[in-house]
Parts: C-alpha cells; structure tokens; sequence
C-alpha cells in the first residue's frame, strides 16, 4: 500500500503528539509530506512522564536489547538531528551500572558477560571501585555498560511541538474513532482530507473498536524526582529501581509497575513503597522527594513495537506499543512506517500490526 494516488501528495492525520506521533511527524517534515497533529495537550502523559533511559543490557534476564545494535546509532542521529534543528538539547550519553541483586544474578551475569554480543556494550576500564561504598550499595558487585544515555522526552516534545505549531501542522483536540469518515481515496475528519490517520493514542487504543483485539496490557508506571547527597556521581545506577542524575542536578528515581489500576494518575501506596524499599537497597545516604509523576504506559503483550494499516480499514494506521523503550524504538519504527505509507515499503512481520489482530 503506498498513500501516493495518482501523483497526489499524501495528507496525514496523526492523533496523538507522543513518542510515536512526534517521530513519525519528524519523518514526514523531512520528506516534505504535509500532516496535521491533533494532540489533546495533557500536562501528564506516558511520554511526557518517561525517564527515557537507552539502555543496551536489560532485564532480570541481563539479556541485550531488542536490537540494539541497529536502534541505538539511529536514535543517536534522530535525537542530535532534532537538537540541532531545535536548539533544545535532549539526548545525554551515559554510562550505566548495572549492580547485581544476589547470588544468582551473580551466576547468571558470569555467564551473560561471556557473551560477545554483550562485551561489545561493557566498559573496557570501568570505575575501580564500581561506586562509592559510602553512598551506593553494591554487595553483589556488577558491571559499566557503555552506549547508554538517557532522553529528556518532555523536552523532545515540547521543542518539536513549537516547530510544528509554527509550521502550521499542530492543534489541541481530540478525535474520537466515531468521527471519522472512511473512503476508499481517503480519509475525512472536521472538514478536512487526509491520506491516512494514523492512531498514536497510547494505551488508550485498547478502546478504540479497530484495535481493541490485540493483547493489551498497559501498566501505570511512577518516577520520583529526587534530592540527594550522592557525590559526584553521574552515572545511571540500577539495582531493582535506577537512579538519573539530571542535568539540572536533582534525580529522576523509578519506576513503579502497576498492571492493575483505576486511575491512570494517582499510584497505590503499595506501588511506592515497594519503590522506595528499593531506593532504600540502592542508596545509602537520605533522600527527599521533590516531585512525582505517574502516567500509564502503552504495552502490548509480547510486543516492541507494532506499526502498520488495519487489515480491513487500510486507511486507519496503528502506531502503538512501545512500552518502556518509546525513546529508544520510536524513531526507528516512525521511520519504517513512513517508508511503507509513502514508498510502499514491507512492514517486518514482527512490528506489523496485521500479523496480530
């Protein structure tokens, strides 16, 4: 499917200024197609609340990201691309320690670490010793890993949405599914046309008829914004919850997982105290909360990422999925899916919407 008809240039519809939607409208800026972003302007989002962290070993697992060998460059010239066309710095390179939780991370970590496809991201000189036993716990020891950052993504959107405004290609709204109108040479919204609408709505999709089938399975998530007196310390600490330093000196500190929740802004006592427990195992030192943010993030059972036209409604388009790694995988994906609306290109099987409804 290609949204070129009859040499017409394509008019897309994107509902939803998230991760997905930002970077797919890059894509279309780039390529000089004309859009229009219809976002409802939330001060709280999964987006806007994401700590954005890059990260190359993952998991309980300690297995390397999906992909990331081909994920983290093209981030990397995605995000230096927006800054500097924006002037609105937002992606931090940082080392990242991992510290291992018990015995048994120990033995699966001496395992994980023979890897070769691991050694490529771990520090060849990390830091002797791996942190400051005054402010860290460590008793397990751990490991440095390398080419890792994080994204300040309420930056990223905010800086993106001011070019777009300028550019006459953003408004604040809603578009409910009921709205819109569906032809076979397009699709009809407010009085205006468009190619393709494209549905960047988050874990709100599980709502919307066309996709409510897939395996939803969204999770409110919590970040702490912290002060504390941990040294100099600049890098990412992780040991059951991380811990960012800022570039604005205080601390971003999470996350919660809440998988069963009525509202999406307001976290259980239960979920921060398992976090701060956490907290508690990974520093040493006293720490005051200064701010918090929870948000709901959209995540398909089994997923990383799903791109693509409805099967039955080519028109209406699905971007959605990305879960906790949004800043790592959104520029990639909005990429791919732009190369199928406009050019025709084949959607992986693996991210193509089609394959799971």
């Amino acid at each position: 499917m290609t949204a070129n008809r009859e040499n017409a240039t394509p008019r897309l519809l994107i509902v939803g200024q998230g991760l997905a939607g930002t970077c797919l409208a890059w894509q279309l800026l780039w390529r000089g197609i004309p859009f229009l972003i219809v976002d409802r302007d939330e001060p709280l989002s999964s987006s806007k609340v994401a700590a954005g962290l890059i990260s190359p070993i993952t998991g309980m697992r300690l297995n390397l990201n999906w992909r990331y060998d081909l994920l983290h460059p093209e981030a990397l010239l995605f995000y230096r691309r927006i800054e500097k066309i924006t002037r609105q710095r937002c992606f931090f390179p940082r080392r990242l320690v991992r510290l291992l939780w018990d015995e048994r991370a120990q033995e699966l970590w001496a395992r994980r670490k023979e890897t070769p496809a691991v050694q490529a991201y771990l520090s060849p000189r990390p830091q002797d010793p791996l942190v400051d036993a005054r402010t860290i716990s460590a008793p397990f020891g751990g490991f440095q890993q390398q080419h890792a950052a994080y994204v300040d993504t309420a930056a990223f959107l905010a800086a993106s949405r001011q070019v777009f405004e300028k550019a006459g290609c953003w408004q604040s709204g809603a578009v409910p599914h009921a709205d819109i109108a569906e032809a076979d040479d397009g699709i009809a919204w407010a009085g205006q046309s468009f190619s393709h609408v494209v549905w960047c709505t988050g874990w709100e999709s599980a709502n919307q008829p066309l996709w409510s089938s897939l395996s939803h399975r969204p999770a409110r998530g919590t970040v702490l914004r912290l002060r504390a007196n941990i040294g100099g310390e600049r890098r990412i600490l992780n040991r059951g919850a991380w811990l960012l330093p800022r570039a604005d000196g205080t601390l971003f500190a999470g996350p919660t997982y809440e998988l069963e929740f009525s509202a999406p802004h307001q976290p259980s006592h239960e979920a921060l105290g398992t976090l701060h427990a956490k907290l508690q195992g990974l520093v040493k030192v006293p720490y005051e909360v200064i701010g918090s943010q929870t948000a709901v993030r959209p995540i398909i059972q089994r997923a990383k990422v799903l791109i693509g036209p409805h099967p039955q409604h080519p028109r209406q388009v699905f971007f959605n999925g990305l879960g906790s790694k949004g800043a790592l995988r959104a520029p990639w994906a909005a990429r791919c899916l732009a190369e199928h609306l406009l050019d025709g290109t084949p959607i992986e099987d693996e991210i193509d919407v089609r394959s799971w409804l």
